[in-house]
């Protein structure tokens, strides 16, 4: 029997038009969403859920109530791969504290970031 976390993604952004393409983006790429979540609030509260299994989580930096390092510090201490997807990343700070992120900026074609989604989920298959 297949695991139910290998195709859950935890999609976290605040902003609604590109949270619902990001959405329909990673179905379209075969997997479940968690989310989306708006809020670090809902992050967390959608990690402890789900106890941080996902096969991967795709994270904008600057949401509504802060930035979403924590939760990507809980996601990257669980062996989650991370792919942020945002306007306010800074790539060389990003890969310093999570080396093993991909790093997609706003706005990224649908199929370049289904693929650099699909790379993580294999990252997280293979570990």
């Amino acid at each position: 029997m297949t695991d139910p976390a290998a195709v859950d993604v935890l999609l976290v952004e605040d902003e609604l038009f590109i949270a619902l393409d990001l959405q329909e983006t990673i179905e379209d790429a075969g997997f479940h969403v968690v989310g989306p979540c708006a809020t670090l609030v809902e992050a967390e509260a959608a990690i402890e859920r789900h106890a941080a299994r996902f096969a991967a989580a795709v994270l904008d930096v600057r949401l509504a109530d802060g930035t979403v390092f924590p939760a990507a510090d809980r996601l990257h201490a669980a062996g989650v791969p991370l792919l942020f997807h945002s306007g306010h990343a800074d790539d060389a700070a990003l890969r310093q504290r999570y080396p093993s992120a991909t790093v997609c900026p706003k706005p990224s074609a649908p199929d370049t970031l289904a693929n650099a989604l699909r790379r993580c989920a294999e990252r997280q298959k293979a570990a």
